[in-house]
């Protein structure tokens, strides 16, 4: 983070919050984004699309959760995320009152979050990076389930090596609302390794690239009230 972006303290059931907006100066959506269980908004593709979006017209919010904000190690129970998502989004609309059409979206947990809230937010999209399909070495443990009743368009980003879903573990036919785009050789970080086909820049430019076109094609052209 720069420090230069605007932030302010969420209130929510579990605690304090903190929502940190990169605003576009030509607003056409608004991406609303939280972390990872074991991490913060600081990962590599949450700073990859905030760096990129917003000159596109895109203002990304990423929300760092009341456990990570209290300096706890542990991400607190998936409900728990979604008080706080829904805090954050509440938060972002009263911070910018203008019904631009709002995409949730969230790595990993994050991801998870976002797929259950999705809907019930009034979104138009869910940007789901790194689903955790499965914790790892346990596909028995399906999440499937979250991503199939999104109930909103979404995008799947995965990497081709994530141990929590690898691409093939998803089913061939998902719902015609949900695409699924792969990073090659990425991690469930989106970490490729030194020599592999692709360079860290190149992956994450494949991720922000995908996340942009979806966003363009998909949500914001065809969102009541989009920009013409």
């Amino acid at each position: 983070m720069s420090g230069d972006e605007p932030t302010c303290t969420v209130e929510t059931p579990h605690g304090p919050g903190r929502l940190v907006v990169t605003p576009a100066a030509d607003e056409g959506c608004r991406l609303l984004l939280s972390h990872g269980a074991g991490v913060g908004i600081d990962t590599r593709d949450l700073e990859a699309l905030t760096a990129a979006l917003p000159p596109n017209g895109i203002t990304v919010a990423r929300f760092e959760q009341p456990w990570r904000v209290a300096g706890r190690k542990v991400a607190s129970p998936p409900p728990t995320l979604d008080d706080g998502l829904r805090a954050a989004a509440a938060a972002l609309a009263s911070l910018h009152p203008t019904g631009t059409p709002l995409v949730v979206g969230g790595r990993s947990a994050g991801a998870r979050s976002a797929t259950r809230c999705a809907h019930d937010l009034g979104a138009v999209g869910c940007l789901a990076l790194a689903f955790p399909l499965h914790p790892p070495g346990r596909p028995e443990r399906s999440r499937l389930d979250e991503l199939t009743g999104c109930g909103v368009p979404t995008l799947v980003v995965q990497g081709e090596r994530d141990a929590m879903g690898r691409p093939e573990e998803f089913p061939d036919e998902l719902p015609a609302d949900v695409v699924l785009s792969v990073v090659p050789g990425a991690d469930h970080g989106f970490a490729v390794l030194k020599r592999g086909d692709l360079t860290q820049e190149e992956a994450l430019a494949v991720l922000v690239e995908t996340t942009l076109e979806w966003l363009v094609r998909d949500v914001v052209g065809s969102s009541p009230g989009s920009r013409s």
